[in-house]
């Protein structure tokens, strides 16, 4: 596949994945217009589905639970679009699976090129959405706070990426928030690892397979990233990270970047394409396998483990309290190591520091 094509199916993607579904008018469904749409369903997972076999049975299954009359009570589009995203997820045991309503989508191949409109439409939405950045934040004890809710293509993101880093350029270490982050652009991904390698150091982070197009495309990290973080990091992860979020919980993992505080994410590593299956009815079908370089496999089914295994609602104050914890014991002078230790001290208790909005001196 060309670098060209390359960038077009990463913008569709990262679009798709982390925009939500945009409803049409509801309408009736009859049971010819069910049989209709699965024959599509079943005709598309067939020639794409990442696993062949698993796919054949999975077309069986839905197949015959139709003919039996399990889908004569989804009798519009939105409740049939619902109960085959539970279905293809739950029968193939593949969460990347989904069946969603959506007007007006128009099924691209890859060589397809978006019109310039409609890239300014999902630039435009991407920075309505901060580019998926929610939080950028300096905690006590000068520790650099990022909460990144899903990964944009870098044709949109980088710039974002790259100024978040920026503004933390100068934290003694870094805490990466993937507790919400359902996924994204495998390129997005590559272009936020590469702050958190030396110049220089040029990681090859995946190999994505596509069935369809029976082509291997690298992931490698971005050598032109001028930004670059040589600062401890702590990734925080929970059973709702999912996707790219793992992807790059992951390659801090493998890559012995950074330490993963949380939970065992969601489990699922195989990238989709999205086909029309008629009636404004588009499923998400797993058309390619990730192999990370490192560990010669993924995390599909089993989910990336964290180094530190605490509730999700607890993983930040925790990953705080081993930050410090580590601050305080090379701290350079007793001043310095007084005011982590009142800091850690704080966080330990879940206390926080009270602004003070009087002039100094005042009562």
């Amino acid at each position: 596949m060309s670098r060209s094509r390359n960038v077009i199916a990463g913008i569709v993607l990262s679009t798709l994945l982390s925009l939500p579904a945009i409803a049409a008018e509801d309408s009736p469904l009859s049971a010819s217009d069910r049989t209709a749409i699965l024959q599509t369903l079943v005709a598309k997972i067939n020639a794409n589905y990442i696993e062949p076999a698993v796919g054949a049975r999975l077309g069986r299954d839905i197949t015959r639970k139709n003919a039996s009359g399990g889908y004569a009570s989804a009798t519009s589009v939105k409740a049939f679009s619902e109960a085959l995203a539970l279905d293809l997820r739950e029968l193939s045991r593949d969460k990347h699976f989904s069946a969603v309503f959506y007007e007006g989508f128009t099924e691209r191949t890859r060589a397809d090129v978006p019109s310039q409109a409609k890239i300014n439409e999902w630039r435009e939405r991407a920075a309505r959405r901060g580019f998926d950045i929610e939080k950028i934040e300096r905690l006590p004890g000068n520790i650099g706070y990022i909460e990144l809710r899903a990964f944009g293509g870098p044709e949109f993101a980088s710039a974002a990426q790259s100024a978040a880093m920026s503004l933390l350029a100068g934290t003694d270490a870094l805490i990466l928030d993937l507790r919400r982050n359902g996924g994204g652009s495998p390129a997005g991904v590559a272009y936020l690892m590469s702050h958190f390698f030396p110049h220089g150091d040029q990681r090859h982070l995946i190999d994505i397979y596509d069935r369809p197009e029976n082509t291997t495309r690298q992931i490698w990290t971005v050598p032109s990233v001028a930004q670059r973080y040589d600062k401890p990091v702590y990734v925080l992860t929970s059973a709702r990270t999912f996707s790219a979020g793992e992807d790059c919980a992951y390659d801090f993992q493998v890559h012995k970047r950074g330490t993963l505080v949380g939970e065992t994410t969601g489990g699922g590593s195989n990238p989709v394409g999205w086909f029309s299956l008629g009636h404004d009815i588009i499923a998400a079908i797993p058309t390619s396998r990730t192999t990370n370089v490192v560990s010669k496999t993924n995390w599909e089914n089993v989910g990336v483990k964290p180094d530190i295994a605490v509730p999700a609602a607890q993983a930040l104050q925790t990953a705080h309290v081993a930050i410090l914890r580590k601050l305080v014991s090379t701290a350079k002078d007793d001043t310095e190591r007084k005011e982590l230790q009142r800091q850690l001290a704080m966080v330990e208790k879940g206390e926080t520091e009270k602004p003070v909005y009087t002039l100094r001196g005042e009562p």
